[in-house]
């Protein structure tokens, strides 16, 4: 008998959180892209059906880059038709990472409503991911994300290396705020705060997120994205739901890695997140169940076990 079935975890709540987060689900595009062998189309367009199903209501599907750059991505404007429907018919959101004016193009003629652009905090990382500096990175999004929200489209921003960077060591505080302040004045609607090398702690994260308070970033715009490289994911899950932070990021099965970091385990596995705000009363809308068996699903398909503790324990599999 697995121990959903025997009501674990127990729900204890815990003070001053809020009652429901929203998951903003990134393992079908953040997840997958990692892959080095192509997955096909049709799993794909599957495991986001499934993940749905499961009851993920924010299920990011794919991105709109050059092929060349993200390999396993090529079939953006294949997957997105073969989904579409759920938007429609179960009120679920797809958004699409678009880089460029040209990615939005591509995006908007298959009718996307929800897109997301993907700064940086960190020169060195701006120049290695985006071959630009910070500035001409956030001259780039500006006509993106103004002809996004002109057309009514929800507008999302990443913020990589919020906390460290590889080349770099520790971010100041203050160059994150910049960043986020830049792209918030632009009109983005939401910022996800990344921990991409995953060396963020519990203080170190509500430190900032004070800190962008205080520079009239509001609480309510921002989620959070982070790895789970030094197993603090969930710490600083719960530093950040502790400041306000209602939206979370994850990964079903903790798909995706961190190319910068040796050993990182990639992103915080949905199923994780799911098992520990259901112990602390919170409403999420998701099955744990389904999920779990969603993520075991694609783990068959990549041909290994997922690194998830929770998907670990309730499958059974180690």
């Amino acid at each position: 008998m697995s121990t959903p079935e025997l009501g674990l975890p127990m729900a204890v709540a815990a003070p001053d959180l809020p009652a429901r987060v929203r998951i903003y689900e990134v393992g079908a595009r953040d997840g997958l892209q990692n892959e080095k062998a192509t997955v096909p189309t049709e799993v794909k367009a599957e495991f986001i059906r499934r993940l749905a199903d499961s009851g993920l209501t924010t299920i990011e599907a794919t991105s709109f880059v050059h092929p060349k750059w993200v390999p396993q991505l090529t079939d953006a404007e294949q997957l997105f038709p073969l989904v579409s429907d759920l938007g429609r018919s179960s009120g679920v959101h797809l958004p699409v990472l678009v880089p460029n004016e040209r990615g939005l193009d591509r995006a908007l003629a298959l009718g996307a409503r929800h897109v997301a652009v993907f700064a940086s905090a960190t020169e060195s990382f701006a120049k290695a991911n985006l071959n630009r500096t910070v500035d001409e990175s956030l001259a780039m999004f500006e006509p993106v994300v103004s002809r996004a929200k002109a057309d009514k489209v929800h507008v999302r921003s990443y913020i990589s290396m919020c906390f460290g960077d590889p080349w770099e060591g520790p971010v100041p505080i203050h160059q994150v705020v910049r960043v986020c302040r830049a792209l918030m004045d632009m009109g983005c609607d939401e910022l996800s705060l990344g921990d991409t090398i995953g060396v963020a702690t519990p203080g170190h994260v509500q430190n900032l997120l004070a800190e962008l308070n205080e520079e009239g970033v509001p609480t309510s715009v921002l989620g959070v994205h982070f790895h789970d490289t030094y197993g603090q994911a969930l710490a600083n899950t719960l530093a950040a739901l502790q400041h306000g932070v209602t939206t979370v990021d994850a990964s079903a099965g903790g798909l995706g890695g961190c190319p910068y970091a040796k050993s990182a385990t990639g992103n915080l596995a949905t199923e994780d997140l799911v098992w520990m705000l259901q112990g602390l009363g919170i409403d999420t809308g998701v099955d744990l169940a389904r999920l779990t068996a969603t993520s075991v699903w694609m783990a068959e398909r990549l041909g290994r076990p997922s690194p998830s503790r929770t998907v670990k324990a309730l499958s059974h599999k180690e």
